[in-house]
């Protein structure tokens, strides 16, 4: 990926997950057939056809956090993995 293509990506859309998740659906879509949306050079990967989407803002997203016209109660986190070795069992 182009360094200047994520930088211009990352200014239309802030939220490194959020952005991550759509190049990673965009890339998809362009590697099963999918046209891009922008003109784009030849030799050019799909993740950076899928930035120049974002920066060019042809790609948005929409959130659904509290679509259904209240917020969530509780957001449960996940647990953190406990590190270490588990001790192996005597014969």
């Amino acid at each position: 990926m182009k360094p200047e293509l994520v930088k211009a990506a990352s200014e239309v859309i802030q939220s490194q997950q959020i952005l991550v998740n759509m190049v990673s659906r965009r890339v998809r879509q362009l590697t099963i057939g999918h046209r891009p949306l922008v003109e784009f050079m030849p030799g050019m990967g799909h993740a950076d056809i899928a930035l120049m989407e974002i920066a060019n803002g042809k790609l948005t997203f929409e959130s659904t956090l509290g679509q259904n016209g209240h917020a969530p109660e509780e957001v449960v986190q996940f647990p953190g993995a406990i590190a270490g070795k588990k001790a192996k069992k005597a014969a």
